[in-house]
């Protein structure tokens, strides 16, 4: 779909493609006839959709506000984008019937990281979290 405007398709996760040039950037992402795009300026973005618009129609609908169930918030100022799973996180309360639960302040210090050798291993810590569904 890309490659021949001089995209490289990520070996990673195929619907992920880009393309630098001079230090600019441009970042699709695909998913069945939906693409989301970034670009580092409106030239390269006003570009890309031009290159697509040649081979498919089209339908721009401005800026994105949810991608795969998450929020973006766009900040113009920083310039940063965030991303957030609140939506996501409550489902997960309803799916486990957890959704009246009183909310408290994570016990974890920003910045932690969890990994595999956190997971209980004997017996006895098995049992402390057989009951717990997640």
């Amino acid at each position: 779909m890309f490659e021949g405007h001089g995209y490289y398709r990520s070996k990673a996760d195929p619907q992920i493609c880009s393309r630098v040039q001079n230090d600019k950037f441009t970042l699709t992402s695909t998913w069945t006839d939906n693409i989301l795009g970034a670009s580092s300026t409106l030239e390269r973005e006003t570009l890309a959709k031009e290159e697509l618009a040649a081979s498919y129609e089209l339908k721009d609908i401005r800026e994105a506000k949810l991608i795969l169930g998450m929020r973006i918030d766009r900040n113009p100022s920083s310039g940063n984008i965030t991303l957030s799973q609140r939506v996501y996180c409550e489902c997960m309360l309803c799916r486990f019937r957890m959704d009246d639960c009183a909310f408290i302040s994570t016990l974890l210090p920003v910045g932690s990281i969890l990994s595999i050798d956190d997971c209980p291993r004997t017996p006895e810590e098995m049992d402390e979290i057989k009951d717990i569904p997640y």
